[in-house]
């Protein structure tokens, strides 16, 4: 006997991954170009590696800080502050274990059986499943897809807002399409939370993978004191510590204790010597970020220019983060094309049905890697398409 009908329905509603099915299927196919998971192919820098190994060392294997510990929350609100011009103060700073744990954390805190939370889609999955996981109802807002790319209907986000509420949630610069809101569409949607007293949950883990700048626009540039807004992070994309599962919550200095209670409660906070890590990488990190990001420009380029060649593809050229999600003339089924290319091609993609249902027909590919993979990558891909007929 199973036992499975014992267990709560919430639990059991929970979505599998369609990317982990196709990672599933191609993972040990030989020869095959891996562009189907969010990270890239580089290692943890050595010098990050070697601070947790010194922290290792010294015995710092036992309970610590369930804020974080002084020393990185500093450096955080240190980064925070030269990164966008605000003064950031460390009580803000939430040591978490990986951007996924910052916002199971947030959500639990925000929602609840009966509410609404509303997230700008497409999106990666975990989002909205940890949204049902907390017994909340996400509530989807689509980008629409035109000439000059995605962008997002106000109109629509206002309109889908209702008495049931709580919070909006806001990945920019965005996982899958790469949309990165501005600065007039980040001050109208703080606005409108102002207005109708919810929060705003500001997921920008890929703010520092912009191809217009050292930056995307940022709630912070529009934040002002007591905003209903919620920053979600992570070590994971800038300083290739993907494996490593840090990240962090900024938030109001007053959330402080509940906080540290879910993070009590949860995973009692993150092993002191992998802070150790996350401090040189804070402190020390930046020319590894900036090697990155120009690194991952090129890639955009090389895999854009290639498939716009095949004539066939439905792609724009992402303003941000390290994805392209594209449709292919004549594929409907984008989730059945994502194993055939794994077969047929020797590509791994991830279906865009994980995303959102309205984007059935995409695949994305994180181009994040070297740039002979990505174009090897991008030319079986548009040869497999011209074989379509």
């Amino acid at each position: 006997m199973s036992h499975l009908h014992r267990l709560r329905p919430g639990a059991l509603a929970a979505p599998e991954s369609g990317i982990v099915a196709v990672i599933n299927h191609g993972r040990l196919r030989e020869g095959l170009i891996p562009l189907w998971a969010g990270e890239g192919d580089l290692p943890t820098p050595a010098f990050i590696a070697d601070a947790a190994a010194e922290g290792l060392k010294r015995g710092e294997t036992f309970y610590t800080w369930q804020r974080g510990i002084p020393e990185l929350r500093g450096a955080l609100a240190d980064y925070t502050t030269r990164l966008y011009g605000r003064e950031t103060s460390a009580e803000r700073i939430f040591v978490t274990g990986s951007g996924m744990h910052a916002i199971q954390t947030v959500v639990s805190a925000l929602v609840g059986e009966g509410d609404e939370i509303l997230f700008v889609a497409p999106l990666w999955p975990n989002f909205a499943a940890a949204a049902g996981l907390s017994g909340a109802t996400p509530v989807e807002v689509s980008l629409e897809f035109g000439e000059a790319g995605w962008s997002l209907d106000l109109d629509r986000l206002r309109a889908a807002v209702t008495p049931r509420t709580k919070a909006i949630f806001v990945n920019t610069p965005n996982n899958p399409t790469g949309w990165t809101a501005d600065r007039a569409t980040i001050a109208a949607i703080l606005e409108l939370a102002r207005e109708r007293g919810i929060f705003v949950i500001a997921d920008e883990i890929y703010s520092r993978f912009y191809y217009a700048g050292a930056r995307a626009p940022s709630f912070h540039d529009e934040m002002q004191d007591g905003d209903p807004l919620i920053f979600i992070n992570s070590f994971s994309k800038n300083w290739a510590m993907t494996g490593w599962r840090i990240g962090w919550i900024e938030a109001p200095e007053s959330f402080g204790n509940l906080i540290e209670n879910l993070i009590q409660y949860s995973n009692s906070g993150v092993a002191a010597f992998m802070q150790r890590g996350a401090v040189a990488a804070v402190e020390g990190g930046e020319a590894f970020v900036e090697e990155q990001i120009a690194r991952a420009h090129k890639a955009r380029d090389i895999f854009c220019n290639i498939l716009l060649a095949t004539n066939r593809v439905q792609i724009s050229r992402p303003e941000g983060a390290f994805y392209a999600f594209f449709a292919i003339d004549g594929i409907e089924d984008g989730y059945a094309a994502a194993f055939r290319l794994v077969d047929e091609a020797g590509v791994g993609l991830a279906p865009g049905t994980a995303f959102a249902p309205t984007t059935g027909r995409y695949l994305r590919a994180c181009f994040h890697r070297r740039l002979d993979e990505v174009e090897e990558a991008a030319r079986r891909i548009a040869d497999w398409i011209g074989r379509q007929g």
